[in-house]
């Protein structure tokens, strides 16, 4: 089975933004529930316009409110696309209280963009050691359908150390525990195959966006709720010279690659509570062709200190072998952080009680 990865960094697939032809004419109209609707039936047959749609939400608004018989129409058309998903219920809260929603002046928002930064860096360098037990649910989709269908379930035990990083250790797949030759590494993947992730799931790759040397741009884009937490969206990019992003196929190939996405930033605490990353350029001869990541980011306690550490994220990569695509979608779930040196047992196997629905 092959093998794909990224290191230093979380990522959500990309495919080229595409301006739909009727934009630029109605741009100040919201869009209506017909021409969103309209979208949506295009998308199995043409998922890579799933950026283009997404942008024009952004963009437009919409001027209905979002039914449950929508959002179970998203879901069905969309191989429940989560960022789909969350930019439509986005579009239905500025509809609801547009003055809440407005952004504030760019001196105030700037200002919570430098707070964040420092907030970041320190907690990057505060990082206390721990463990914590990843329960990966991965999916797999022929061609650029997103019709995801179950690969696996796996649960890993990881172990930060300040002078070592992240160290791995399969529990178990599907609930079966492995044998005694996995041991604890940097990389899993030779154990189960498939789309991996490793060194991006926890402080560093955000923080890298606000070192100086990253010459990272920002620009504050939208408001939004998030866990009952007001927030600043800010959209951000890092060209590939200054990037420290990099991709791994075939746990041989690799590519360094620029990226693109967003934070969102609590007004209150300055702390990221979600983070997107979206490669960018990526070699055209390379076997990943499209990577992206979403982390989610809340307090939790290790010992008797409490820190800002993932509770959820989601990678989606797409690779090419051989002419033909292939998607691949791993949703995590972080459970049970503890000091380093607590024994983190094989679990039972995964069900979807760790993977609730999302509420709007």
């Amino acid at each position: 089975m092959k093998h794909f990865s990224i290191r230093l960094g979380l990522l959500v697939v990309i495919n080229a933004a595409m301006v739909l032809s009727g934009l630029a004419q109605s741009a100040l109209k919201p869009l209506t529930s017909k021409e969103v609707v309209s979208r949506l039936y295009e998308l199995p047959r043409h998922p890579e316009r799933r950026d283009a749609i997404v942008e024009e939400i952004r963009t437009r608004g919409i001027d209905f409110p979002l039914t449950s018989g929508l959002r179970s129409l998203v879901a069905t058309k969309s191989g429940n696309d989560p960022v789909l998903r969350r930019t439509l219920e986005e579009a239905d809260r500025r509809r609801l209280n547009p003055e809440a929603s407005a952004l504030p002046p760019i001196s105030e928002a700037n200002e919570l963009l430098n707070r964040a930064r420092v907030a970041t860096l320190a907690a990057a360098e505060g990082m206390p050691d721990f463990i914590v037990k990843q329960l990966i649910r991965r999916m797999i989709a022929y061609g650029r359908t997103n019709n995801w269908l179950p690969q696996d379930n796996l649960a890993i035990a990881v172990s930060y150390r300040a002078n070592l990083g992240e160290e791995y250790k399969i529990l178990s797949v599907n609930g079966m525990p492995l044998g005694p030759e996995v041991k604890e590494g940097k990389d899993y993947s030779k154990y189960v195959g498939g789309a991996s992730s490793s060194g991006v799931e926890y402080i560093s790759a955000l923080a890298d966006l606000f070192k100086a040397d990253s010459q990272t741009t920002f620009k504050a884009v939208d408001t939004d709720l998030l866990r009952e937490r007001r927030t600043i969206v800010f959209e951000y990019e890092v060209k590939l010279p200054n990037s420290k992003l990099t991709l791994t196929a075939d746990r041989t190939r690799t590519a360094d690659v620029g990226s693109r996405g967003r934070m969102w930033i609590d007004r209150e605490n300055n702390r990221v509570l979600r983070f997107e990353q979206i490669a960018t350029e990526i070699p055209s001869d390379f076997p990943i062709t499209a990577a992206s990541s979403l982390i989610d980011y809340d307090w939790v306690t290790i010992g008797e200190g409490k820190f800002v550490l993932p509770v959820r994220s989601e990678i989606l990569l797409t690779t090419v072998n051989k002419g033909q695509p292939l998607q691949s979608r791993n949703e995590i779930r972080f459970r049970g952080y503890q000091k380093f040196g607590a024994e983190l047992k094989v679990i039972d196997e995964i069900d979807d009680s760790d993977f609730p629905p999302e509420k709007p």
